[in-house]
């Protein structure tokens, strides 16, 4: 059994985090939101001490570790907004923790490198959750894309609308500098699926980005992909024929 903390108890993923906990049979010791609205924690860990300041955990963890008969925790899971994901995967590191992050890691890609130094420094593995590569559809997908010889450039579109309500941009996540936009909030899943099936990209080009849409292509090892993502209800289709072809 390993020990769990959990930072963004409150948010709209971390129940899927503490019934993964729950259903391995690990524990969850501790969790950590500034809102309180966290009563879900009774339905898997109602033992857990729970923490409304990312300071009084992160003392709260230190404590546990440096105790006689330790109880440490052996995993952070980070489901806080985006733009704290850097700052969180630290602090687990810093407390000898492995960190579980949604994504995306960073906002900014230059500060990977960074956390890849502090990996090897503390001796820690950071995990990123790439859920669509377990859907058992797209693993037959891959397999199938995997086994087909001669290998063939395919053209894909990705065209992926979701509706979001006024909510949204008043919330972190429609905030360009607390989730990176719609682009990393969003359509950071696609596009690592893109990769895991297509292969790595050898040019990328953004043809618009706005606060609730962006558009762009990708050329990639195996295919050509046209990209358009949008949270604006206005772009959802209104009949067949207006799906792409």
């Amino acid at each position: 059994m390993k020990n769990f903390a959990l930072i963004g108890a409150a948010g709209y993923i971390a129940p899927r985090h503490m019934k993964a906990i729950k259903d391995t049979n690990n524990n969850l010791i501790a969790a950590m939101d500034p809102h309180d609205s966290v009563g879900i924690i009774d339905s898997y860990f109602p033992q857990a001490r729970f923490f409304t300041q990312i300071e009084r955990l992160d003392r709260h963890i230190e404590k546990l570790r440096r105790k006689k008969d330790a109880q440490n925790v052996d995993f952070i899971s980070i489901c806080s907004p985006n733009y704290l994901h850097d700052a969180h995967v630290r602090l687990a590191l810093r407390v000898h923790a492995h960190a579980i992050c949604e994504k995306p890691l960073v906002i900014n890609p230059w500060n990977l490198d960074q956390l890849e130094e502090l990996e090897h420094e503390y001796k820690q593995n950071i995990y990123t959750i790439l859920q669509l590569r377990t859907h058992p559809e797209l693993k037959l997908l891959k397999n199938q894309l995997t086994n087909k010889t001669p290998a063939k450039k395919h053209n894909v579109i990705l065209r992926y609308i979701t509706r979001r309500g006024r909510w949204y941009h008043t919330s972190w996540k429609g905030s360009k500098q607390h989730s990176g936009g719609v682009v990393m909030n969003i359509g950071i899943h696609f596009f690592d699926l893109l990769l895991w099936l297509f292969g790595s990209v050898e040019k990328s080009h953004v043809q618009f980005l706005k606060k609730d849409k962006a558009a762009g292509s990708l050329e990639l090892e195996n295919a050509n992909v046209k990209w358009f993502l949008s949270t604006d209800q206005n772009d959802l289709p209104k009949t067949q024929n207006d799906l792409p072809k």
